[in-house]
């Protein structure tokens, strides 16, 4: 792999911006990506599930893509989500991902048909990290929405041959015995990427360095905080930063979760990203407005 660095701190999972007719609004990227800088992400994770990038055409995906590692400019790391159902369309993404300039790739299981066993998994994601040669490739596990769950640890032992792009695991998993196993293998060979936000302090405990999360995209300073005090071994510090991210879980779960509550919020903020594509519903003006009010409750646009 070409000028391969590891992924430190914290990486957004990106929203996806739409017209209010579900077209995408690439316009808006810039802004969006000035947005995350200005706040101190360290990379950027596109077209995965906040991203919407199942509900997205394959073209879909590319020119977002293409827009944000034009609007970040080498200034923040860019991963490429190319997973979805159908092989050949994501090695075609992959392979797109490489020639636009991504940093790395990343694929999620298929999840409608699932692979049944570790060696069909390594089977599937084969051909997409072959597609990429270059770049790094990152397992995205995440059980609760594929409904395959299988060993992360075994996965990584039986992949060093046959993915040899193989980087690590975007693990978005509340398992912290798996992850801590997958973090010390084979002396800290993987990069495991912290996935669930509102426990990130228990991943950075575990030994994970750097993290991919939706909520980072409106609250990165507040995880900041959460990173540097881990590193001193602030912990009282951590945890209370981490409570005020529970707080705001609490409240994007009370509007539907992370894509549609955190689409509003972004709203709120003046990033465009508007409406979720069906079959996820729109907000209206009176949501909107409860929204603004339990995020005032939890001092939210003074932190």
């Amino acid at each position: 792999m070409k000028n391969y660095q590891r992924l430190k701190g914290l990486v957004a999972a990106s929203f996806t911006p739409m017209y209010d007719n579900g077209d995408i609004h690439t316009n808006e990227i810039e802004k969006y990506a000035e947005h995350l800088i200005k706040a101190g992400v360290d990379g950027v994770f596109v077209n995965g599930t906040t991203g919407e990038g199942a509900s997205l055409t394959t073209d879909e995906r590319k020119t977002i893509l293409e827009h944000w590692i034009e609007a970040v400019k080498g200034r923040i790391k860019v991963i490429a989500h190319v997973g979805g159902f159908c092989l050949p369309q994501c090695a075609e993404l992959a392979c797109h991902a490489q020639e636009a300039g991504a940093d790395a790739i990343a694929s999620i299981a298929p999840s409608f048909f699932k692979p049944s066993s570790v060696r069909s998994l390594i089977n599937f994601f084969k051909p997409i990290a072959a597609a990429a040669p270059e770049i790094p490739f990152y397992y995205y596990n995440m059980p609760t929405m594929t409904g395959v769950d299988l060993s992360v640890e075994q996965f990584l032992i039986d992949s060093k041959q046959a993915i040899p792009t193989l980087a690590g695991v975007k693990f978005t998993h509340n398992n912290l015995m798996e992850m801590g196993a997958c973090i010390n293998l084979n002396n800290g060979e993987f990069e495991i990427l912290h996935g669930y936000d509102e426990i990130l302090i228990a991943g950075l405990s575990m030994g994970a360095v750097a993290g991919v999360g939706s909520t980072y995209n409106y609250f990165a300073p507040i995880y900041r905080k959460i990173f540097d005090a881990m590193k001193i071994n602030d912990v009282q510090t951590a945890r209370a930063y981490q409570m005020q991210s529970i707080e705001l879980v609490k409240v994007i779960i009370k509007y539907g979760g992370g894509v549609r509550g955190g689409k509003a919020i972004m709203n709120l903020l003046g990033i465009n990203c508007g409406s979720c594509r069906l079959p996820i519903d729109s907000f209206s003006t009176e949501e909107y407005a409860a929204l603004k009010k339990d995020l005032d409750a939890i001092n939210f646009f003074s932190k």
